[in-house]
């Protein structure tokens, strides 16, 4: 198979959610090749560079405001000349995004099969809001889309409101292996040393862009409502940092609080396996990856019934739920998850990791993702 995919930005460090499942796919699919156009984003970046079997291919001067317009309007251009050259079996969009509007034209001038994968994780309103002034070409990327990869149930729901065939739930995953590796009794004392914190401190621990979807701000507002032993590990970086720091000041809660920037992942399961507890009281959430590494690295869990979140973290079974935007329902889970017996914390970090084990695989997800391409060519050859 030869696949032309479209996406906003490619799948190297420090990718996003989306973009990194993209590549965890990709590399488990070696008897395909991919042909990535997306936008350049960053003034340092090759405009070709070739990584296992991923040629990227990125469009643009290195501004990000520019370049996924950029994209839009003439990624299609570039993919119809590589088509020329050497032809694609399909077209993959990685979200309802800028190189979305590009795959559409690609699949009206080839009908090569085309398929939509949806990652979106903010709200639906906002992403309606933001497309607007082009809601009839945003449509069209549903409704000409031969297939569609939701990452959720809720995100399947949405693709089928909007006119999408044959929508399908294919949720992203979790490298298993690195998250489920504990450590060993001195890396876990040295690096919960290494937060600062007291020796009987809570650690909860988040993972999470700085933006108001992730609801960081709420995890904050709730400390003082929390016994002082109660503590909270940032891990992420993102526009709202500088507001959230200022409001630790505020609050008087300094030194329950460590922003560590951007984590690299290689790092993240070491932090999340000296924590106490992952947190994470999203306003929206596509799916939200950093909910099941978590759970893979058996910790308690407390998220918000939001978008994807349901699909896998259930109250007093998988982990816990507050309300979104509401700190006091956050100090209640917390206390909720602190106070387990420890039977209850082994049944519950039993059962999640099990949830995660036999459903967000990045292998099994791989396969299914390789069904997915396989039929719409068969379906392309039938037809």
């Amino acid at each position: 198979m030869h696949i032309l995919i479209f996406s906003t930005d490619d799948h190297l460090y420090p990718a996003g959610g989306a973009e990194n499942a993209m590549g965890e796919i990709t590399k488990r699919i070696p008897d395909a090749t991919f042909d990535l156009v997306c936008a350049r984003l960053r003034k340092t970046a090759s405009y070709t560079e070739t990584v296992g079997n991923v040629r990227i291919i990125r469009v643009g001067v290195g501004i990000p405001r520019i370049d996924g317009i950029v994209l839009a309007l003439f990624g299609h251009i570039i993919a119809l000349r590589l088509h020329a050259q050497k032809p694609y079996d399909a077209v993959w969009s990685i979200m309802a995004s800028y190189g979305a509007f590009a795959a559409v034209r690609v699949q009206r001038r080839t009908r090569i099969p085309f398929l939509l994968t949806l990652q979106e994780g903010d709200p639906i309103p906002d992403i309606l809001h933001r497309v607007r002034f082009v809601r009839a070409q945003f449509n069209a990327i549903f409704k000409t889309a031969d297939a569609v990869q939701a990452i959720s149930h809720y995100l399947k729901r949405w693709a089928e409101s909007m006119g999408a065939r044959q929508v399908r739930v294919v949720p992203n995953g979790v490298d298993v292996q690195a998250f489920t590796a504990t450590l060993t009794a001195p890396l876990h004392t040295e690096t919960r040393a290494s937060f600062g914190f007291q020796k009987d401190a809570f650690i909860l621990i988040t993972s999470s862009r700085l933006e108001k979807k992730n609801g960081v701000g709420d995890i904050i507002e709730a400390l003082p409502l929390l016994p002082p032993t109660v503590v909270l590990v940032i891990c992420g970086s993102g526009s709202l940092q500088q507001t959230l720091m200022r409001r630790v000041e505020e609050l008087g809660i300094q030194t329950r609080v460590r922003f560590m920037g951007m984590v690299p992942m290689a790092l993240l399961p070491q932090y999340l396996h000296a924590a106490d507890a992952f947190i994470r009281p999203s306003l929206s959430e596509g799916l939200g990856n950093a909910f099941l590494e978590a759970m893979a690295a058996r910790l308690p869990t407390i998220g918000t019934p939001v978008g994807g979140i349901p699909d896998f973290l259930e109250e007093g079974k998988t982990g816990f739920l507050c309300e979104p935007s509401n700190p006091h329902s956050v100090a209640e889970a917390v206390l909720r998850a602190q106070s387990l017996s420890n039977a209850d914390r082994l049944r519950i970090l039993d059962t999640a990791s099990e949830v995660v084990r036999t459903r967000y695989d990045w292998d099994d997800i791989a396969r299914e993702m390789h069904t997915m391409f396989t039929s719409l060519l068969h379906a392309r050859t039938r037809s």
